[in-house]
């Protein structure tokens, strides 16, 4: 302990501040803080270490005092040996939980360090005037963030700048979700006027604006002072924002909400998934009714598509997802998966041979399509699980929850991060859903939640795998 604080914060400074240093100046100051908390850990450690010798010195003294004024009695030799036993047992488990308490104070330094570093918030999309269910990015030039919300719109936002692009006014009921055609301008938004929407839409990106820099950012363990929801007055949204009222294609037949919807690969066929525990897939060209996918006991939560394999997997409160097989035209399958104990609030594919199901449970659950008899990772946290998302290129999960956090896990069910959020910083609500766009330079990761907001993040990938 005394060669550690041998180590001064001048000598820190020195060596974090030498001229060849490759690291940026801003993670050199995180570093430096980072330091001298540790310095200030180990001497308060030392003194408190000090503290408890003295006392063991003092209490060895009365004890042999007390152990001489009875000398010869056994049984007062046995006493003498108990209380010695009982107070050095106390004096030595008080000095562990101080030297854990002040471990886990300096690892958990680290660990928010490394955090802000590696997962940055860049860009709030601010606008809605009630809760965002759903987002996702386009899949085609030029790339825009979509969101779905509880105010009966859709908006579209440039990524770069935060603007909104434009607004679709087509449903009279909350909209619950979007997702955008693989090849051409157009969104799938489904609703709770129980009915899904095709629109086409054309953007004009506005000028790129220079990212703030938001590298000094809050400790994702700072403590809320209140739950104040800065959201809660009046936004007023973009006014001079375009809109589209009239949508090019109107799918019909549901009988109660449309709580998802998705594009089946190819792009010419939908999937809609509704609480009158039904999924329907639609010809997006003749809005016909093709199939009606029945079977599950409860309303439904979610649907997702394959990316490139004609396969549906839908959710439902009835604690089961189901995966539906249409590769072959004459024979429909269609399997019951039965691993959470509560609502399954979505499910979905990732590029390979694997779907991720998340749960009301507090649990998610990696499965393998070729052998789906029992997951083969179980993700347990400590709150509901939202709409998940799991990145193309190296798979990992990001988990967004009712308490307001969003953590990253990797598919072997290992915890990479945990995004940050304090009272000043990320969601003061229900997260409800995260969205990944790998390709995108600026923002990587967005969430949306019922503060009203989307919220755009840079998630360093290389440096979130190197810290595995």
């Amino acid at each position: 302990m005394e060669a550690a604080l041998a180590l001064s914060s001048d000598n820190l400074d020195s060596f974090m501040r030498t001229e060849d240093s490759k690291l940026p100046l801003s993670l050199r100051t995180n570093l430096l803080d980072l330091f001298s908390q540790i310095e200030r850990e180990f001497e308060n450690l030392y003194l408190e270490n000090i503290e408890l010798r003295r006392e063991i010195e003092s209490l060895n003294d009365r004890l042999a005092a007390d152990g001489q004024a009875v000398e010869g009695a056994d049984l007062a030799k046995g006493a003498l040996k108990t209380k010695a036993s009982h107070s050095t047992s106390q004096l030595s488990q008080k000095l562990k939980t101080t030297y854990k308490a002040s471990t886990s104070k300096i690892v958990s330094s680290f660990k928010a360090t490394t955090s802000r570093a590696v997962c940055q918030l860049v860009k709030e999309y601010v606008g809605h005037r009630d809760g965002i269910w759903d987002l996702s990015a386009t899949r085609t030039q030029p790339v825009v963030l979509g969101t779905a919300s509880a105010d009966h719109t859709a908006m579209l936002w440039s990524i770069e700048t935060g603007k909104c692009l434009l607004k679709y006014l087509g449903h009279q009921g909350s909209v619950n979700s979007i997702k955008f055609h693989p090849t051409e301008q157009m969104a799938l938004t489904a609703s709770g006027d129980q009915t899904a929407h095709v629109w086409r839409y054309l953007v004009q990106l506005p000028a790129p604006q220079p990212v703030a820099d938001v590298t000094q950012t809050p400790s994702e363990d700072d403590v809320d002072s209140s739950d104040k929801d800065d959201a809660d007055g009046e936004v007023d949204g973009p006014n001079d924002c375009p809109s589209v009222r009239v949508p090019t294609t109107t799918l019909r037949s549901h009988q109660g909400v449309v709580i998802a919807a998705d594009w089946l690969v190819g792009g010419k066929q939908v999937v809609t998934a509704s609480w009158d525990r039904a999924a329907n897939l639609y010809d997006v060209e003749t809005s016909e009714l093709v199939h009606s996918l029945t079977g599950h006991d409860q309303e439904l939560t979610h649907c997702c598509t394959h990316p490139n394999q004609r396969l549906v997997v839908t959710s439902s409160r009835d604690t089961t997802f189901r995966l539906w097989d249409f590769r072959d035209p004459s024979i429909h399958s269609v399997n019951v998966f039965q691993g959470h104990t509560d609502t399954v609030t979505s499910a979905v594919f990732t590029v390979g041979d694997n779907v991720v199901s998340g749960s009301d449970d507090r649990t998610v659950k990696v499965w393998d399509l070729k052998n789906m008899r029992s997951p083969i990772a179980t993700i347990r946290t400590d709150s509901a699980v939202n709409r998940i998302s799991v990145s193309v290129n190296q798979k990992i999960i990001a988990l967004p929850h009712d308490n307001r956090q969003v953590r990253l896990f990797d598919m072997s069910g290992v915890r990479l991060a945990r995004l940050p959020r304090s009272n000043r910083q990320g969601h003061r609500r229900m997260v409800c859903c995260s969205a990944w766009c790998e390709d995108n330079t600026t923002c990587n990761l967005f969430t949306c939640g019922f503060d009203r907001q989307a919220i755009g993040w840079n998630i360093n990938i290389p440096a979130l795998l190197q810290e595995k």
